[in-house]
């Protein structure tokens, strides 16, 4: 639940506004998640809000709104490096003041915890189960608080406050498989339904003067056209999307390229990045944590060359080594 969240894609189911209206107590897993999901598409909101895991914080400034299935956001970090990022639907643009850089680049999501729902699939029931707890108030608002439960050890459980007339989430933990809290992210100021100009948002995005405007390149593609396969799946995640990128490499060096494929499990996601090994950048295998995201780089050996593999996602870290030692080269 790190900011921003890696994210899978994300798609709206049909009849959303019949799940809102239905009574608390009688919404599953599925219920529960489109409502929130829904709100986080449809209503208009300003508010500051806080990510803490362990002895690190850090805060930003958000404004959304919404028109039909145009979606815009603008936030600006309030710790760390000056960043300001703007999302139209796909479109993102970041602004880096100190360098005087924009990256402009397509993006599905934000990763933003408002919009917890990764993809839409009636499966999640089969991995996760929900539990009305009880209600509180968060930054101003009457939440109900839930606690979406995995039923196995590849995945990390949510405590959710989703507020009771929208079922925006409001505050979000994610916790261990010892039901510990290792990253929580909260709204300590928040304005439902706020006058944000959608028009204003635009300009402000479009506004490039003074900045180097670069814009990453990346490809959409698959697994199996880059020559890779997951030999064994891993319970409850699907493939979502594939891409591939291009990396620096020394002069006079054949350019190289990095790809990057997503999978999810409708909540937590996993990205696999997957480039050649170069003993120069590559030096050592291990493994990181930081709050809910794992990381782990291993270097595949094969007759036909060497890899080397980045694993990271808000899951166990045993989830991690299970799709590290699922993924195959065919070619």
């Amino acid at each position: 639940m790190s900011a921003p969240w890696l994210s899978a894609q994300t798609n709206v189911v049909p009849g959303a506004p019949a799940v809102i209206e239905a009574k608390h107590g009688e919404l599953g897993i599925s219920d529960w998640l489109l409502r929130m999901h829904e709100a986080s598409r449809k209503r208009a909101y300003i508010g500051t809000f806080v990510v803490s895991s362990g002895a690190n914080m850090s805060s930003a400034r958000i404004w959304h709104v919404c028109d039909g299935d145009l979606q815009m956001e603008r936030v600006e970090s309030l710790s760390g490096a000056p960043r300001s990022t703007f999302r139209r639907n796909e479109q993102v643009i970041t602004f880096l003041p100190e360098s005087k850089t924009a990256l402009s680049e397509k993006r599905e999501s934000l990763g933003l915890f408002p919009d917890l729902l990764k993809s839409a699939d009636s499966s999640i029931e089969q991995f996760y189960a929900a539990k009305q707890t009880g209600s509180e108030r968060v930054a101003g608002f009457d939440a109900d608080v839930v606690v979406l439960q995995p039923k196995d050890a590849l995945r990390f459980g949510y405590r959710v406050w989703s507020e009771k007339k929208s079922g925006l989430v409001v505050k979000l933990q994610t916790l261990n498989v010892d039901g510990h809290v290792v990253e929580q992210a909260a709204f300590s100021e928040l304005q439902l339904d706020a006058p944000v100009s959608m028009g204003k948002l635009t300009q402000m995005m479009g506004n490039t003067e003074g900045y180097r405007v670069e814009k990453p390149e990346l490809v959409k593609t698959t697994a199996i056209a880059e020559g890779w396969t997951m030999k064994s799946t891993v319970a409850g995640f699907k493939s979502m999307s594939c891409y591939k990128r291009p990396v620096s490499a020394p002069d006079g060096a054949n350019p190289e390229s990095t790809m990057q494929w997503i999978f999810s499990d409708g909540l937590a996601s996993v990205s696999l990045f997957v480039e050649a090994f170069d003993r120069r950048r590559h030096v050592q295998e291990g493994s990181m944590t930081i709050g809910a995201t794992n990381t782990m780089t291993r270097r595949l050996s094969y007759k036909t060359g060497d890899w080397w593999l980045t694993v990271v996602g808000e899951v166990p870290r045993n989830t991690l080594i299970a799709f590290s030692q699922g993924l195959e080269r065919k070619k």
